[in-house]
């Protein structure tokens, strides 16, 4: 542990973070190198929870000729078949892991209980948490916020496409200035495109940092365990 700066983290991985290149489904190699990266941090003494998203199959926001609620609803399946591919690729390295969902599906996973998680997480066991919130209307972001919270991780990784947070989409803003930290208060005044504005508020209210780095790297895992100088800072 000497060399980590974080104990527990809650590690939030989009749906598309999975999908590689094809940009759909599961890419198994992009998968794998995840899995590597967290092996290596869990065997430095790290404890992780994983909350993972499913838009590599499905987004609510694309069923929009369907209720609300069905759309989401198959988010949340998206989210567990997602779940499950991050527990084989673990157990493949050697890793044990526990799938807990927001909504039970016994044959396949447990159901989330605060409790149980907390023990298979001080056991070395990587805990991902499926299914977010379990409700309609609510994003796996703030399903990220609120397992953090519950797991009292000391920081959310949030691995995403882009490295960091800027000003504005550097994709097409050329002049977009990148941020080294920045407080949860000026994301939501500048409505900076961080995560939704639910989960925002949430981190805000429950003092919980916030880390966002580039997955694209899988390496920028293990440097932001070690507390490297890397992406944006929000608190």
């Amino acid at each position: 542990m000497s060399n980590t700066k974080y104990k527990r983290v809650l590690l939030k991985l989009s749906g598309e973070a999975l999908a590689g290149k094809q940009k759909t489904g599961v890419d198994v190699e992009t998968v794998g190198k995840i899995c590597d990266k967290i092996k290596e941090i869990v065997e430095m003494g790290v404890q992780v929870g994983i909350v993972v998203g499913g838009g590599n199959f499905w987004r609510g926001r694309n069923g929009h000729q369907m209720e609300r609620t069905t759309a989401d609803y198959m988010g949340v399946l998206a989210t567990t078949m997602n779940g499950l591919a991050l527990q084989d690729a673990l157990e493949a390295r050697g890793l044990h892991s526990r799938v807990q969902t927001a909504i039970e599906i016994r044959a396949i996973a447990e159901p989330f209980i605060q409790r149980k998680a907390e023990k298979h997480l001080n056991k070395g066991r990587v805990v991902i948490f499926a299914g977010g919130t379990g409700h309609p209307y609510f994003t796996t972001d703030t399903a990220a916020v609120l397992r953090a919270t519950e797991i009292k991780a000391d920081i959310i990784l949030l691995g995403k496409s882009i490295d960091a947070v800027y000003s504005a989409d550097p994709k097409i803003d050329p002049t977009a200035q990148k941020y080294e930290k920045i407080s949860y208060m000026e994301v939501l005044e500048k409505d900076l495109k961080v995560m939704d504005s639910t989960a925002t508020a949430m981190c805000r209210d429950n003092n919980m940092p916030l880390l966002v780095f580039g997955i694209s790297d899988p390496e920028n895992i293990v440097k932001a365990v070690k507390g490297e100088k890397i992406g944006t800072i929000v608190s």
